[in-house]
């Protein structure tokens, strides 16, 4: 046991970072199928002046109505505008982000009701001061999701009226769309924030286009629509989710190889032990194999027979290690609450080197064993 202590310890923490690697890379892909991998946003463009980046605020609802209507590339456009704003109902304050928005919303970023219903074109258009919850508020409000339709609360002091409350969807490390509230946009713009410009631009690129293709074509009503010269830089930026994932996702599986080939140090470490062991068990066995080869075995008899037995403690180790990297990784995703997990190509890919290991260290050992003079195997006392 304690040989294969360094094998068990090398495998079971290669299982464990590469099972926390491929958790990050499952948890990118979940995000990515939340929130939208062919959604487009739209933002104006920074300016640094004296190493202050300042937002040109040039994204209006104008832009919004030109690309719904200019563009053979985009299903649905969705301005926006977000501030965080302190909201109050009973004797509960919450500062939550307020996102004024379109009636589609809903369908361009996925998200379902489960109490009430969104706000319409209507209220859109008669800026009613209505307002949709996102699944974790009514918790936080101390209140039943279902009753807290029909209720008013406030907003800046403004009274608005629940109408709806969204089913859970979940998000990412920095953002939880569950925390957020929903307001139509021209009720946001003209009696909340007072702003008539948007920060962002959701466009949902049709099924039957690509993701290039709405790039160019918004480029060139964007263009158009703020009057940019040839030549000249966007004074608009276009940010495309799937391109950041594919970023983060290559950037996780590096980290995920870096943390791998660290745990395989652990691996090297436990094939020298059982390389050490080896060559203490032929010196205290020198007589034996003079015996065996007194009896008639030949060197690749020898050879073999130490060969196997370090290539067994490496594979009895490895399962050991197995073991070991699977438990971890289940506390690690209970306890610490990361997302972990275990993949029979990462199980393989373990307990084959733990093999490899016991093969490639076990080779000197056996090769001396082999090489002994069966005499003076004989005389060894």
């Amino acid at each position: 046991m304690l040989t294969m202590l360094g094998i068990i310890i090398g495998v079971g923490a290669v299982i464990t970072m590469v099972a926390l690697g491929t958790g990050a890379q499952r948890a990118i892909d979940e995000q990515m199928a939340a929130f939208g991998g062919d959604i487009l946003s739209i933002q104006s463009s920074s300016r640094f002046s004296r190493g202050v980046a300042r937002n040109l605020q040039t994204i209006t609802t104008e832009d919004a109505a030109a690309l719904a209507a200019g563009s053979a590339h985009l299903e649905q456009v969705v301005p926006e505008i977000s501030e965080r704003y302190q909201i109050k109902y009973g004797n509960q304050n919450l500062n939550v982000s307020t996102i004024g928005t379109t009636p589609n919303h809903l369908d361009v970023h996925g998200f379902e009701i489960a109490y009430g219903r969104m706000f319409t074109a209507a209220d859109e258009a008669a800026r009613r001061r209505v307002v949709v919850l996102g699944a974790e508020l009514p918790a936080m409000l101390d209140a039943d999701a279902a009753l807290l339709v029909g209720r008013t609360l406030q907003i800046r002091s403004i009274n608005f009226d629940v109408i709806g409350v969204l089913a859970a969807k979940g998000g990412s490390g920095w953002r939880n769309p569950d925390d957020d509230i929903w307001i139509p946009l021209s009720t946001a713009q003209f009696r909340v924030t007072g702003n008539d410009y948007v920060e962002t631009i959701s466009a949902k690129v049709a099924a039957t286009s690509t993701v290039e293709m709405a790039m160019l074509e918004i480029e060139r009503v964007l263009r158009r629509e703020h009057g940019v010269l040839p030549g000249k830089d966007n004074d608009f930026a276009i940010m495309n989710r799937k391109q950041f994932a594919e970023s983060r996702q290559e950037a996780t599986q590096i980290f995920t190889y870096l943390l791998a080939g660290i745990a395989s140090v652990s691996l090297v470490v436990g094939g020298i032990g059982i390389m050490n062991i080896m060559l203490v068990t032929v010196t205290e066995r020198t007589r034996e194999i003079g015996v065996r080869k007194a009896l008639g075995a030949t060197r690749t008899n020898i050879l073999l027979q130490f060969l196997v037995e370090a290539t067994i403690l490496c594979l009895i180790g490895g399962l050991l290690g197995l073991a070991l990297g699977a438990g971890a990784s289940v506390l690690l995703a209970r306890f610490a609450g990361w997302q972990t997990v275990v993949t029979a190509a990462s199980a393989m890919m373990a307990f084959g080197f733990s093999a490899a290991v016991g093969l490639v260290f076990g080779i000197w050992p056996a090769k001396r064993a082999a090489e002994l003079d069966p005499i003076a195997a004989l005389h060894h006392e």
